[in-house]
């Protein structure tokens, strides 16, 4: 159980205790905005609940065959209530009048309808979203919480770990770390409770920037530094000769001091489970980066199939799937483990990094050398134009975000578990908070003219 204070967040004023006869959900249509495609609704395609497990979802309270036993939680409805609407949002996102409608601007996959960009004049404006992306609007993220998450994530950055050197500091503040955590995390309890995440967030990238990236990244010899790093996560168990030279080493880089000193806050405020689950999804992300590199090595451009599959390893797994964490609350490692719950928390992850694809796209074309985005790779392989690629990118993402939706509603009215549908609702809060950070970033994303 986390260590944290867990009672600064109010809860939402619509819980599930608001929700229709969820018996109705196998006919309850997807609402979907119209998009270039002209459709408009798409079925849910989740089976109805049995009475037992519904009536048990409308209190909020597990079924007698619950969850004793397990962690208290917190009000179900912890967070800001206007997280998006969608078959999904019926048993995951919490509910409000005054919801934003998402935007869908493709069609659903089953319609397999061909990518057709909708009619405007001129390109998006800086900090609007990609026409025709399916996503959902969430309010702007707290302000004083952005100020004081940012103010503490510099402090760390900058006193603890020497991140960067002070050329980078316009980049470091670009990120603006303390938006994007506070969007992604509406539910966190304290800022306490966001810092964990944000410290993270932040080694994470500076790895991606120093071994992999733009900031002295290479593919050459990325194998030994990223298991070296990864030592700083999951700890070397070594003889007394060897150990005092190991524990030097992670004072050598910034990648490792970050990550030794992140994943030390995280370990004190995250249970057993909850720590060896960050760890084997970081061993997941940098066995993406191994794989990206070695495609680079051997000039090797991938099949679409096979960059979706190592996306599926160096995406941003790693965030969502400590959404928990975060909230001061434990999902049990049984339920974590489900095959379904695994299904969602990939779908998720593989849509937020589709959308990281997208937005960047003109930033990576900019750089030196050649950038892997799905845009890029359809347009190698399937012997498409630039602007068509990027359009069938957007498709792709929007199956997977379908997907993601479908299994999590299923999921939820299979295993009705109070504890599941919070983890739930934490995973799709970010998602859309992932989408908004991207969209609003303009510092660092612009988009193609392709509209």
């Amino acid at each position: 159980m986390s260590s944290l204070p867990r009672t600064s967040a109010p809860a939402a004023t619509h819980g599930l205790a608001d929700l229709t006869d969820l018996a109705d959900l196998a006919d309850r249509p997807r609402r979907i905005a119209p998009g270039p495609s002209g459709l408009g609704t798409d079925a849910a395609g989740v089976p109805a609940p049995p009475v037992a497990a519904t009536a048990a979802l409308r209190r909020g309270r597990p079924t007698a065959a619950g969850s004793g036993g397990r962690l208290p939680l917190g009000p179900i409805g912890v967070g800001p209530d206007r997280l998006g609407l969608s078959a999904l949002d019926v048993l995951v996102r919490p509910l409000s009048a005054d919801t934003p409608e998402p935007s869908a601007a493709a069609a659903p996959a089953a319609a397999a309808v061909p990518a057709v960009a909708p009619e405007r004049n001129g390109p998006p404006q800086p900090g609007e979203p990609i026409p025709g992306l399916y996503y959902h609007p969430i309010p702007e993220p707290d302000p004083e919480r952005v100020a004081e998450v940012s103010r503490r994530i510099k402090t760390w950055a900058v006193d603890e770990v020497q991140l960067y050197p002070p050329e980078w500091e316009e980049q470091f503040d670009g990120f603006v770390l303390g938006r994007y955590m506070v969007a992604c995390h509406p539910d966190a309890p304290t800022v306490d409770h966001l810092m964990l995440a944000t410290r993270l967030m932040a080694a994470e990238n500076v790895l991606d920037d120093c071994y992999c990236e733009d900031h002295g990244g290479s593919p050459v010899g990325l194998g030994g530094r990223l298991l070296l790093a990864h030592t700083a996560l999951d700890p070397l168990h070594t003889t007394e000769e060897y150990r005092p030279a190991w524990e030097e080493s992670l004072h050598a880089d910034a990648p490792r001091r970050a990550y030794r000193s992140a994943m030390d806050y995280f370990v004190r405020a995250a249970t057993p489970s909850q720590a060896d689950r960050y760890r084997h999804d970081m061993a997941r992300l940098h066995l993406g980066y191994l794989a990206e590199a070695a495609w680079a090595e051997t000039d090797y451009s991938p099949q679409v199939w096979e960059y979706l599959a190592m996306r599926q390893f160096n995406n941003f797994r790693p965030c969502p799937t400590i959404t928990d964490t975060v909230g001061g609350y434990e999902l049990p490692a049984d339920l974590h483990t489900l095959p379904a719950m695994q299904r969602v928390i990939a779908l998720a992850s593989n849509a937020t990094t589709i959308v990281n694809d997208l937005y960047s796209y003109t930033k990576e074309l900019a750089a030196p050398g050649k950038h892997l985005n799905l845009p890029v790779v359809v347009a190698e392989r399937e012997g498409c134009g630039d602007r068509e690629a990027y359009l069938k990118a957007v498709e792709v993402h929007n199956d997977l975000m379908h997907a993601f939706e479908t299994a999590a509603a299923a999921l939820a009215l299979t295993h009705p578990d109070p504890t599941v549908l919070r983890f739930l609702r934490g995973v799709a809060a970010w998602v859309d908070g992932n989408h908004h950070w991207h969209c609003t970033n303009t510092y660092r994303y612009s988009l193609p003219d392709f509209w």
